[in-house]
């Protein structure tokens, strides 16, 4: 049996520096059982064998897609018989949202560690659990993809925004996030519209379970299993059976973005309705337009005429949090 499972995923962006340092780690701590990935199609492959070690705690060490396979083979796989290991995630991608729900922050081999460290202690006290959102186009032989955050939207936008006109500047991820962040405050507050920021979300409509549908231009939309949504802000109510997904979504219209943007910092938004900001939770979402984005764990997803994005949660799934 390993204490520790890391599975690596060398073309991954961060993994380009990290790479060495992980290796070099590992060669210290031979407790860790570490597997390298060229491809993310490896990744099936990866977990059998993964399976044979018996891991106490199962590392993932790589960007946004690299999680969001992991999670998804593992969750469709079966590849342990006596149920999967708690899944950790180090902070290695470009948003690491899962990674700092799970208290995952700063230098990833500082979290590598601190997993190892749980590992040998014992993980009873430091496993939670997560459901993830299992998304498909509604047809019954589509095998889903899952992730923990999706945004769409005018955030989907901007996260495009950031991929394609920002990142390849080559700028810390830090500045990069902040420039992004400016360029939706532009076009979403002070409305906004230059060849070299996001352009106008299209319109779309959303669909709750029983809690009826939201239709228009919407400046955010994020639908996420994680214990907090955008900015700290949490859904009113916190029971279980008020459903799994959690959802947030801001109209397009700058005085209502400008309201939400200032109840965020000051941890307001989500405690009490305001107008154009719809917060609900749910156990099946349902988002329609015409050719409009939505992004999953930093994987690009697009609606189509007849053929609706559906959002439903898994069954929890064990996850190792860092937090104290």
């Amino acid at each position: 049996m390993a204490d520790v499972a890391l599975l690596s995923n060398p073309r991954s962006t961060g993994n380009r520096s990290l790479l060495p340092r992980v290796r070099s780690f590992c060669a210290r701590h031979p407790e860790i059982f570490h597997y390298e990935v060229e491809e993310v199609e490896q990744i099936g492959e990866a977990l059998k064998t993964i399976a044979r070690v018996n891991p106490k705690v199962l590392v993932i060490n790589g960007g946004d897609g690299t999680v969001q396979a992991a999670l998804t083979e593992l969750y469709h796989g079966s590849h342990f018989p006596t149920g999967a290991p708690p899944v950790a995630v180090l902070p290695n991608g470009k948003t690491n949202l899962i990674a700092l729900d799970l208290g995952a922050t700063g230098d990833p081999l500082e979290a590598l560690a601190r997993v190892l460290e749980i590992a040998k202690a014992g993980v009873a006290s430091h496993v939670v659990a997560r459901e993830l959102i299992a998304v498909t186009d509604g047809r019954a032989n589509t095998r889903p993809v899952l992730g923990m955050f999706l945004g769409g939207a005018g955030l989907a936008d901007s996260i495009l925004f950031c991929r394609h006109k920002i990142y390849p500047l080559g700028l810390p991820n830090s500045l990069s996030h902040a420039l992004t962040v400016m360029a939706l405050i532009l076009t979403a507050v002070f409305g906004a519209r230059a060849s070299f920021l996001p352009g106008r979300p299209r319109p779309l409509s959303v669909s709750v379970l029983r809690q009826g549908e939201l239709t228009g231009r919407f400046a955010l939309l994020l639908v996420t299993t994680l214990e907090r949504l955008l900015l700290n802000t949490r859904t009113r109510g916190s029971s279980a059976s008020m459903g799994a997904l959690k959802l947030m979504a801001v109209e397009e219209r700058p005085a209502t973005v400008f309201r939400a943007l200032w109840a965020a910092l000051g941890g307001r938004l989500g405690r009490t309705r305001m107008r154009g900001v719809h917060i609900q939770r749910g156990d099946e979402i349902r988002i329609e337009g015409d050719r409009s984005s939505v992004i999953l764990d930093g994987e690009l997803y697009e609606t189509s005429e007849g053929r609706p994005i559906v959002l439903k949660p898994t069954a929890p799934v064990p996850f190792l949090s860092l937090a104290a």
